[in-house]
């Protein structure tokens, strides 16, 4: 294992999940359900699924793709879908 990617990878998704709407969620269903447990093991059950899926296409797209190519299409694709969340198409 690489220690150095593994470690980067972890700090580059801690910060950019810190105070999301993943948070809020969890947040508001353990204070509506009072089942914080329940709660815990459904999110971390659905991050692991995410994850993986977003590994493997990574890993698929990177065998194809220039880093880059990826990287302005997701940025491409993300206001894409800010601007249909701000004209309430989405």
């Amino acid at each position: 294992m690489d220690w150095k990617v593994m470690l980067a990878t972890f700090g580059a998704v801690f910060f950019a999940e810190l105070a999301d709407k993943t948070q809020l969620v969890g947040i508001a269903m353990a204070g509506e359900s009072r089942r914080p447990i329940s709660v815990w093991c459904g999110s971390v059950a659905a991050y692991m699924l995410v994850t993986v899926v977003s590994v493997f296409l990574g890993a698929v797209l990177g065998k194809y793709l220039k880093p880059e190519v990826v990287r302005y299409a997701g940025g491409i694709v993300f206001v894409l879908i800010g601007l249909l969340v701000i004209l309430k198409k989405v």
